[in-house]
């Protein structure tokens, strides 16, 4: 991975953890704690695409896993995001940059379903059945309305800071080319009117029957040939 993804995601993950730590874990609400890590994950990993994400994903669920106070086995977390980073990747775009906000929308509440799903099914294979105390469907619900109201004040603010520090080459063609493309329509229009104006004036020559003769050795008509150059 670059090196500047690496120094924008590792103060991100960081300060998201902090957050979701400090804050969100103690405003004992109903269900789920808002995920904002995941919300941190998913937002590279829309600009960065699915490696990246990953990468992303896992070095920020292994720090979740490492931080007090967790109380669940290490490398449960890693795994979630890991997973999740890969498929939210997998939705960029190849000019980079998603043309609508329905997307990023669909894929949040995707992730808030998976890693819920994930992480609870994960536990069970651990031995840890805390899902079923709380109720797997209150955990969906609360999950996906926490994070659906902490997405439009995360996930566009990370997707921007992530484009502002990435050279992404085909971003950078698209946009260059951008002119270009504006520009086709034009040079279609020239080529066609040369085309038509050459076969006119080809079909008048021949009612004429003035027909005009290729140039004999290939030389242009007009054109004298250079004196002291030596034919081959």
């Amino acid at each position: 991975m670059r090196i500047n993804r690496i120094l924008l995601a590792t103060p991100l993950v960081v300060v998201a953890l902090i957050i979701q730590v400090s804050i969100l874990a103690r405003l004992q609400l109903p269900g789920a704690v808002p995920d904002l890590l995941m919300l941190v994950v998913v937002g590279l990993a829309l600009v960065y695409g699915h490696v990246g994400g990953s990468l992303i994903g896992f070095g920020a669920g292994l720090l979740a896993d490492l931080a007090p106070p967790a109380d669940h086995a290490i490398g449960r977390y890693a795994l979630v995001l890991c997973v999740i980073g890969y498929v939210a990747g997998l939705t960029k775009p190849d000019n980079g940059q998603h043309r609508s906000a329905t997307l990023p929308l669909v894929v949040v509440i995707g992730a808030a379903i998976g890693s819920t799903l994930m992480y609870a099914g994960v536990g069970s294979l651990v031995g840890d059945t805390a899902a079923r105390h709380v109720g797997l469907v209150g955990l969906l619900l609360s999950a996906t309305l926490y994070d659906l109201l902490l997405a439009p004040f995360t996930v566009p603010l990370v997707m921007a800071l992530a484009r502002r520090t990435e050279h992404d080459p085909l971003a950078t063609d698209a946009a260059g080319g951008g002119g270009m493309a504006g520009r086709q329509p034009a040079y279609g229009w020239l080529a066609t009117g040369t085309g038509l104006k050459a076969s006119r004036n080809a079909m008048k020559a021949i009612r004429t029957g003035r027909v005009p003769k290729p140039a004999r050795g290939g030389r242009a008509k007009g054109v004298k040939g250079i004196k002291g150059v030596k034919r081959l």
